[in-house]
Parts: structure tokens; sequence; C-alpha cells
């Protein structure tokens, strides 16, 4: 699933008026980026020599997931150990910048604040050093719970986002117990120190969910089914309400207690990008998340919403941020590209190079209509990216008719552009889009539910390469004929009873009566 335009509007207008209070607990890290250009390699060392060009500091761990939850527009309190550092007071100031209120950070005399710092050579890391904050004493994890006791008064949610370099489960679990919020999210690389918590949800990824149950879960889409079959598995150790694991480029799985058999298969879809620019990207899917859950948002829609705003960020180079504003053009600006058959072919090789699966399907599209955006909705949910044919004015007339199209193929390609569900649309020629399969070998070929394989001279083309031809549910009463035949009887019908009216009016009336 992705998420549709109304879900994120509402979200966002609710999120607006009722400024929820968050509180992210957990590790504050300083993100440094410096970024430059490789020239050469160094006399010294088989190592790059990067012109540098820009150096920036930004939140990182759990101080990202704060800055984020703030620019989807929660009011947003940060708890967590930081040093006394120069890498301490930069981080204090650009979580004040961005709003976030750092009154409840513990500032720990004599320590340093976890510094990751990369280097950048082009759009590649070459090199990413780590200086790790001490392990905090019994007394810093005391004034530490004495923070969160006072932070999490009238919070809506909470946040705690532990990556292994401090933050102690038995300092926070009693004081989150002794005063709950409405939901507790937990983004942690060991879910089980945390099991006590019993968290409203947990946010493993596919590698600490693979830590979680001891095995390896596979690869690429095949993740999918692993992570099913172990939803009561992760969600006994973990103590959760629900678990969404997120596969990076394959979207994300929500596992969820009490749901019917055949409903518990929720998934969300990603939007592809390099893993140079992912960082800080499921920082902002638990911030996403947590929000939604504030305002009391289901589950699911929190968990899609979610997804969207990683995808904002995973564009974006460094460690990013994803604001409302963002988020609301992520999902308004038209989702597919239209695309000539080179451009399209290369997309799809990118497609294939990933491990994506491609569904293809085709049409006039004349008069787009519920049928069409029903089944190109079942279209999406097959693959990861949907690619659409579309016949090309001339073919449409041979194909309907000379009063077909109604309208042009530019027009036409511009309404499936802004369809969510659909990626990619492309204009053919030929009456049949079998040299376009030929070409792209999608492994899903889709059509409405109205034709069966056998009906189609493309199967046996796209069955012969190993593909798969899928038909999809027909909305009866909902095919484009259908619409213009209707169309056009009710301008007939409109036009008989405007003639008779003036038919009527144009009669001579008769002479009255002369009086008697």
């Amino acid at each position: 699933m992705t998420a549709d335009v109304r879900l994120v509007r509402d979200l966002v207008a609710t999120i607006d008026d009722r400024e929820p209070l968050v509180v992210v607990i957990g590790d504050c890290i300083l993100d440094r980026w410096t970024v430059g250009e490789a020239e050469r390699v160094s006399r010294e060392a088989p190592a790059p020599v990067v012109r540098v060009t820009e150096t920036v500091a930004v939140p990182g761990g759990a101080a990202n997931t704060a800055v984020n939850a703030r620019a989807l527009g929660a009011r947003v309190r940060m708890v967590g150990l930081v040093g006394d550092d120069e890498a301490g007071r930069t981080l204090r100031e650009r979580l004040d910048a961005a709003g976030v209120d750092t009154s409840y950070l513990v500032v720990v005399a004599g320590t340093r604040t976890t510094t990751k710092s990369r280097v950048v050579a082009g759009d590649r890391v070459v090199v990413r050093v780590d200086e790790l904050a001490a392990a905090p004493t019994t007394d810093h994890g005391a004034l530490l719970a004495q923070a969160v006791a006072r932070a999490v008064r009238c919070a809506d949610a909470a946040v705690v986002c532990d990556y292994g370099l401090g933050v102690q489960a038995s300092d926070i679990v009693p004081m989150l117990d002794r005063d709950r919020p409405g939901a507790v999210v937990v983004d942690a690389h060991d879910l089980t120190r945390w099991a006590a918590l019993a968290p409203d949800l947990v946010t493993p990824n596919a590698g600490e969910a693979a830590g979680l149950l001891g095995r390896d879960l596979g690869t690429g889409v095949e993740r999918v089914p692993a992570v099913l079959a172990a939803r009561d598995e992760v969600l006994a150790r973990t103590g959760a309400r629900a678990a969404v694991v997120t596969l990076d480029r394959d979207g994300t799985v929500l596992l969820e207690r009490d749901v019917a058999e055949g409903d518990r298969a929720f998934r969300t879809r990603a939007t592809p990008a390099s893993e140079q620019q992912a960082s800080g990207a499921g920082d902002t899917f638990c911030a996403a998340a947590a929000v939604a859950l504030a305002v009391r948002a289901p589950l699911r829609d929190a968990v899609a919403v979610a997804q969207a705003a990683a995808d904002v960020v995973v564009r974006e180079a460094g460690t990013s941020v994803c604001t409302a504003a963002a988020l609301l053009d992520s999902v308004t600006a038209p989702a597919a590209t239209v695309v000539d058959h080179d451009e399209l072919a290369d997309a799809v090789e990118r497609a294939h190079e990933a491990g994506r699966r491609v569904v293809f399907t085709n049409g006039c599209f004349d008069v787009v209509h519920r049928g069409h955006t029903t089944y190109l909705r079942q279209a999406r949910d097959l693959g990861d990216l949907l690619v659409v044919a579309l016949n090309d004015d001339d073919s449409v007339r041979r194909l309907k008719g000379p009063e077909r199209p109604i309208n042009p193929a530019e027009d036409r390609a511009g309404v499936l552009a802004a369809l969510a569900c659909v990626d990619l649309v492309t204009v053919f020629a030929t009456d049949t889009p079998i040299p376009l399969i030929e070409r792209l070998r999608p492994e899903v070929y889709v059509k409405g539910g109205d034709y069966s394989p056998e009906m189609l001279r493309e199967t046996e083309v796209v069955r012969a390469y190993g593909g798969e031809v899928v038909m999809v549910d027909y909305v009866p009463e909902h095919s484009t004929t259908a619409v213009v035949r209707r169309i056009r009887e009710a301008a007939a019908q409109t036009a008989q009873t405007a003639a008779a009216q003036s038919a009527e009016s144009a009669a001579p009336r008769p002479e009255p009566d002369p009086a008697p």
C-alpha cells in the first residue's frame, strides 16, 4: 500500500490542529558530513584525496527522530545524554533551531558526545569515523530517568531510540509505566531489552529482525513471506502490540496481534534509492509513525504515512528531514513520468537489477473511470513498479472506430501520470504491445477481468520467457464504451427535450373567442 493524497492531507491537518506532544528518548548523535570531489589517489596510501567543498553538522540518531517529528508538526521534547564538548553544544544548537525542546537533555560533564563523521566524494561515502561517548554511570542513568519522568507528563506519544550507545531500559521503562503516553514506539537494535515495556509499535529493520529471530531472512522480496511467517515469534520476543519490519527498498511488512488470518498481510512499497543516500530514513519512518499514532491515527494509516515520509528523505543526500509540506508535495505531485521507449527500457532494466518486480499493462484509457482505477490499483499491488502502455491515437481509431479517441494521447497520458498507483507511462503505436513486452520482459502482465489469458495474443509471449499473466477484477458497467454510450444517450435525450420545447414555443397559439 502507498499513502494516498486524502490520507496524508487529513493526517497533516489533524496534526496541525492538535499539535500533539511527542517525547523522544534515546541516543543522541551529531552527524557530520564533509562533502567534496575525489581528484586523485594519495601517494601515502591507496585512498582518494578529497577536495572539500562543504561541511555540515546535523542531528542524528534519536536527535534526528526528534527533528523529523517536529518538522511534521508535533511539539517535541528531547531526552538524552550529551557531553559538555563542542559536539554537544552544536547538537543542542541544531535541535533548538529546529524547534525541539532541549530542556530535558542531560549534560554529562567531562564526556564527549557521540559523533559520526562521513567523508563524501562525489556521491559516495569513502569513510566514516565514529567517536563514541563513554558508557553512562549509574548516576547518569538516574538523572536520565528523572528527565524522562518530567518530560512524559501529558505526552501523546513517546519514542525510544536505542542504538546500543548507553540508554538503559532499566532506567526508562519504570518511568513510562508510571505515566504512560497514549502511544509508545520503540526503535532499538536489541528489542528484547524493551519487551517489558509492551510497546504499541516496534520498528526493526531486516537485520535487527534476523538477529531477533536468530536466523537469516533471505534477500530481496523473499524476505516478505519469511517475515510474515515469523509474526507470532516477533511479537512474542518484543512484547509489542505490533511490529513493522522495514525492508529498505522492498518497503515494510506490518505484523499485528489479534487480526484475522486473511487480513495479516499488510505491506507498504518503498521508493528505491541508493544506500549512500538512505542515512536516517529509519529515524524519519519512526518519527512519522509516532506522530500519526499521537493523534490516534489507525495503525495501518500510520505505517503508510511513515513510508511516504521515509521515501521523501531517501531522495536527499545526507541526514535529511521530512517536513509536513514535503510530505504533502510527495503525494500530490504526479507519481509517474511519461517516457519514451528507450527511457522506459532503461528504467525497467534498473528495476530488474535492483530486484524489483515489474508489472505491465496496456490499453486505450480514453475516458478514465472507476473501472480503470480499480484495476490499476490491483495491478500495482502485484509488484514494485507499474508500467502503463497507452495506445496512440491512430491505433485507438483502428481498434475502436473513427469517433475515438475522445481525448488525445497527450491528455490520456497526463491523466494516468497523475494516478498515485502508476509509476511509468509510455505511448505505443502498434495494435498490440507485444514488441514492447518482448523488449521489457516484465515479470507480470495484467489485463482487466473481462478478458481471459487465452483471449490475449500477449499471453504466449509473456509465458515463453517465464512471465506471469494475471487477470484482475473487472467492474461491470464501468467500461469506457459504456461511459461514452451513457454520455451520448444523455446528450441525445437533452437534444430531443430541447427540440420539443423549441417546437412547442414556436407553434401558433389559437386566437381567443370574440366576446359575445
